[in-house]
């Protein structure tokens, strides 16, 4: 994922703060992903391994415990949790990004 720093040509949504980004405000922006205020880029964030969005750190629940440099890459973000077959959609992502983690080999 490469995040580009942009003037906005059309308003947004942060992903990380669900607050509004204007049009030519500078942001960040990654193709496929979306945009975040240059601001919460800064803040550390970690990838759903499902859906590969950001998890949603600074409203997780285990914030307070998280040492977001040193936890590992297993994260789930509360959409993919609280889908459908949540559990399944966890294991094959999770043997799809480290393949020697299956156990049916």
């Amino acid at each position: 994922m490469s995040w580009r720093k942009i003037s906005m040509k059309f308003a947004g949504t942060c992903m990380v703060c669900n607050e509004k980004i204007e049009v030519n405000e500078v942001g960040m922006w990654a193709k496929g992903i979306g945009v975040k205020h240059e601001k919460c880029s800064q803040t550390a964030e970690l990838l759903c391994i499902v859906c590969g969005k950001p998890a949603g750190c600074p409203a997780c629940e285990f914030q307070e415990m998280c040492d977001i440099e040193n936890v590992s890459p297993f994260c789930i973000c509360s959409k993919c949790s609280d889908g459908k077959d949540s559990y399944t959609s966890y294991q094959k992502s999770t043997i799809k990004k480290f393949p020697l983690l299956d156990a049916s080999k």
